[in-house]
């Protein structure tokens, strides 16, 4: 989802934060469009092309976007098209979403707010925002801004997602509201866990602070000061240089099949603060020069104190490493922690503070590399991660002077093993299924309306038009609604209305006298993105079944 892209390496699913995914490729690539001086000879227009073309090839990329920032020149350049089937190219003036690489705004909002002396990044969010509690007691009392912010709160990878994802009839005060009742997966400050929801409490923060709707203080005192007149604060905002998102979703497993264009995408205002910002490449090196500037301007004035940069790029929270597979060993880091916003690792041997974000159809990548003065920003209309991660190696290795593998075939290689062995799997599971088991209740036994404490109610029914029939709609989730098939014992599996929403198994557990105790979903699908978080929802009957 807005989610940022990753949470594990992204290597290990096939899909993104909020997402991923043979299409048809396309025929033509564009020039790249450039703006400014051009960059260091390391990193050539004529190479960079060269690469971006191959990897728009092999993964069968729709469009793609990439900037470079060295110093004070800003370079640009476009491939493909906003739009499968259309012929309208992306410039440099394109805007893409860019998930989770908004939450560096977001921060950088807040250090505004310290810099003015309004905050503290110590200071507690109760003190700050009263209406805000945790599940657990103690960290309700302490958690403090920064802790709001780097992922150790104990919530679990992606937790209450299914709040704001794909869209919601919550508000802000509303989602702020209903966190206490997400149960932590950890004890406080204990693990990294990636998280979007606090990130929403985060620009509820700098509401409840400055006095401005989120939107309305990026815009002032972030996006105006840099001329970032492309960028736009919602993600439901249209323009006409704007890209269209897609993905591979004609089959049970993201990722594999044709691309197609998304008519289901993320919608709302009430994640925004974690993941609504769209962006031209041109504008998004607007805001790589920031962050080597360590916020100041063209003209000497700034958008953030030097001490506020530095806040913003010190490691917070260990990230586990896991391994990676022999193909991208090369690219594995041996130190990762989140700062605010940002991440902060090595890449082969060399120190880079990076982000990834995904929302549903589109996925990006900022790295920076202090040590060369120099930035760069990948974005992509499609869930092609692979796509994404060649080319973030190949700039990475083209500005540090590093030799490179062959890091297209490598990654395709990956990727396409990955999706392989989830169509494996979802075979081997339906083969293994015995649908001719149960259900236990007639049918109408199912029926009712249950609550999960933190994501609200589900209602499930007879269905009225075909015999034998459940419907059922996640009532906070407008679209959410579909019908139910039959699998095994008491376990069904929901047919979505709405196209593009991955499907989940949802499971009856009964008690003694065959009235229903609770009702737990799973993703069927193996490479579901972690924002469709299912698992974490405990639903009890709220009324007596009919």
């Amino acid at each position: 989802m807005i989610h940022r892209v990753h949470a594990r390496p992204l290597y290990q699913s096939a899909l993104i934060g909020w997402l991923t995914g043979a299409m048809v490729a396309l025929a033509t690539l564009l020039p790249s469009s450039s703006f400014g001086a051009t960059v260091p000879a390391s990193a050539a227009p004529q190479t960079l092309d060269a690469f971006a073309n191959k990897v728009m090839q092999t993964f069968d990329a729709t469009g793609m976007s990439v900037v470079v920032a060295d110093g004070e020149q800003i370079q640009t350049h476009a491939y493909g098209v906003r739009k499968l089937g259309s012929a309208a190219p992306v410039d440099a003036h394109t805007i893409f979403p860019i998930g989770s690489n908004t939450k560096a705004f977001t921060t950088a909002a807040l250090a505004i707010l310290v810099d003015e002396g309004k905050l503290r990044w110590d200071d507690r969010v109760v003190d700050q925002l009263p209406g805000f509690r945790m599940y657990d007691a103690y960290a309700s009392s302490e958690m403090t801004v920064t802790d709001l912010l780097v992922h150790r709160s104990g919530l679990g990878l992606g937790e209450g997602d299914l709040m704001i994802f794909p869209t919601t009839d919550r508000s802000r005060d509303e989602l702020v509201h209903d966190i206490r009742y997400l149960k932590p997966a950890h004890s406080f400050r204990a693990d990294y866990d990636y998280d979007n929801v606090l990130y929403i409490v985060a620009g509820q923060l700098v509401e409840a602070v400055s006095g401005q709707r989120w939107e309305d203080f990026v815009q002032q005192h972030i996006l105006d000061p840099l001329g970032m007149h492309d960028t736009q604060v919602s993600i439901d905002a249209r323009v006409a240089d704007q890209v269209s998102l897609h993905a591979r979703n004609s089959t049970p497993v993201r990722g594999v099949g044709k691309q197609a264009v998304l008519t289901t995408v993320l919608t709302g205002s009430v994640f925004a603060p974690a993941g609504a910002l769209q962006v031209s490449a041109l504008d998004m090196g607007r805001w790589l020069q920031l962050q080597l500037r360590h916020g100041a301007l063209d003209d000497g004035k700034r958008v953030f104190s030097e001490a506020a940069s530095q806040a913003l790029w010190t490691p917070q929270t260990l990230i586990p490493i896991d391994p990676a597979p022999a193909a991208l060993a090369l690219a594995k880091p041996q130190f990762e922690a989140y700062a605010l916003g940002l991440e902060v690792q090595d890449y082969r041997g060399h120190k880079i503070i990076t982000h990834l974000g995904g929302v549903l159809g589109g996925i990006s990548a900022v790295v920076i590399i202090p040590e060369k003065h120099a930035a760069f920003a990948i974005m992509l209309n499609s869930e092609d991660i692979g796509a994404l991660f060649a080319m973030r190696e190949h700039l990475l290795d083209t500005l540090l002077g590093l030799s490179s593998p062959d890091w297209i075939a490598n990654y395709k290689q990956v990727f396409d093993q990955a999706n392989a062995e989830a169509v494996a799997a979802l075979k081997t599971r339906s083969a293994a299924a015995h649908p001719e088991r149960g259900p236990s209740l007639p049918l109408s036994g199912y029926a009712g309306v249950f609550r999960d404490p933190w994501y609200g109610t589900a209602t499930i029914s007879e269905g009225k038009s075909s015999k034998g029939a459940l419907n059922i709609s996640l009532d906070r989730s407008p679209g959410l609604r579909g019908t139910l098939e039959h699998v095994q014992y008491d376990t069904f599996r929901t047919h979505w209305s709405m196209p593009d929403v991955e499907d989940a198994y949802v499971t009856f557990a009964l008690k003694p006298d065959g009235s229903i105790d609770q009702v737990t979903m799973k993703a069927v699908s193996p490479n579901a993105d972690f924002s469709w978080d299912y698992q974490d929802l405990r639903f009890t009957p709220q009324v007596t079944n009919k």
